[in-house]
């Protein structure tokens, strides 16, 4: 069969080749047109627009480009009608994405859609176009079953990919002496700061986690750094405090790790799959103004982090917006770093959390999913 897929960001490429390799097995004469990246690339098939040339982000960055968005709907509206998929599978991405669902659907395409959007934390309206639009969704967040079916939408819950990326890291991780070794680190307990992959984030949560850092010597600090971010933003920031910035290691940190803080989005789930103890940070500009607008008119859940989220409770603290003060965050990492039954009580709600994520193997369950509703229809 012939399958048309659309990511427009890099966590896109990844769990878009990961689905085309998946796919590939369950349906060996798959072929394959898409936008995406190179690790799709890699998978087969042809690229018709990179990632690169897609991934705007902001209010301002997208009204400023907005003439190339129009062009690159364009282009993937003419090469879907000339290629007339069996299906188009569309990956998160939902500004673009969207649009293109509506097309399809127009041109009697059926339309796929894996990784919602987070429609069931802002711009929930957006729900009226994937119940006219999307044919079958396939969700990779347990909560998000309930969500859609609370609009009419069946989905189906294939697990999520970061089961399978940790239980990958998992089967060659090094050992943590070896570790500690090639990153000149000593014996001292490891608190990871996980500070976000956006310069913003970095800027609004990195100066409150080094504050709160300096008040614990007898712990060894370490910043998971993202390689897209220019060094000189981490000195900058760190000046003054020794602490080390280790790039392209954060699974290695994590699975070592005592404790974090941390960013929220993605990463806070992925420090809760390993089971490292963390408090979660996050700031946007505006304080209290953007704090009464989002909460009032944008956001429509009680909490920031996915754990939180899944697991439908406060199972671990959030300091968002004005709550991200120095005191509030050197209190609450004086708790985990020594109340054992605080963080005996999250670990326990880690264990319900690996329960209700489900078991590795979310690119296989989907991609058989998906072979067996093409081939039923």
């Amino acid at each position: 069969m012939k399958y048309y897929l659309i990511s427009g960001e890099a966590s896109g490429d990844l769990h878009g080749s990961n689905l085309m390799r998946a796919l590939k097995i369950a349906d060996p004469e798959a072929r394959f047109r898409f936008f995406g990246g190179d690790l799709m690339q890699a998978e087969g098939g042809t690229l018709v627009k990179h990632y690169r040339e897609m991934a705007f982000m902001g209010i301002l960055n997208v009204a400023l480009n907005l003439k190339t968005i129009g062009r690159n709907m364009k282009i993937c509206e003419q090469d879907l009608l000339e290629y007339r998929p069996h299906v188009l599978i569309l990956i998160d991405y939902p500004g673009f994405n969207l649009r293109m669902a509506e097309f399809a659907k127009r041109h009697n395409i059926r339309v796929f859609y894996y990784i919602s959007p987070k429609v069931w934390a802002w711009k929930e309206y957006r729900v009226k176009k994937i119940k006219a639009f999307v044919d079958e969704m396939f969700t990779i967040l347990p909560f998000e079953t309930r969500f859609f079916e609370k609009h009419g939408i069946k989905v189906h819950f294939v697990g999520n990919p970061l089961m399978d990326s940790i239980d990958s890291f998992r089967k060659k991780a090094v050992p943590k002496e070896q570790f500690l070794h090639e990153n000149n680190f000593d014996d001292r307990p490891i608190v990871a700061l996980l500070s976000g992959s956006r310069k913003q984030e970095i800027k609004n949560t990195l100066p409150v986690m080094k504050k709160a850092a300096a008040c614990y010597p007898e712990f060894q600090f370490v910043v998971a750094g993202v390689s897209s971010i220019d060094p000189g933003m981490y000195e900058k920031i760190l000046q003054g405090f020794p602490i080390p910035v280790i790039y392209n290691q954060t699974y290695d940190i994590l699975n070592h790790a005592h404790s974090a803080l941390v960013a929220s989005g993605t990463a806070t789930l992925e420090t809760a799959l390993f089971g490292v103890p963390q408090t979660v940070l996050y700031r946007v500009e505006g304080g209290w103004l953007t704090q009464v607008i989002m909460k009032k008119f944008f956001l429509k859940v009680e909490w920031a982090s996915l754990p939180n989220l899944i697991l439908n409770k406060e199972a671990l603290k959030e300091y968002i917006q004005v709550n991200l003060t120095f005191k509030n965050v050197k209190n609450e990492l004086h708790r985990l770093l020594y109340e054992q039954d605080y963080r005996r009580k999250i670990m326990d709600d880690y264990n319900r959390l690996n329960e209700l994520m489900g078991e590795p193997g979310t690119s296989e369950r989907a991609a058989q999913k998906m072979v067996d509703l093409l081939k039923t229809s």
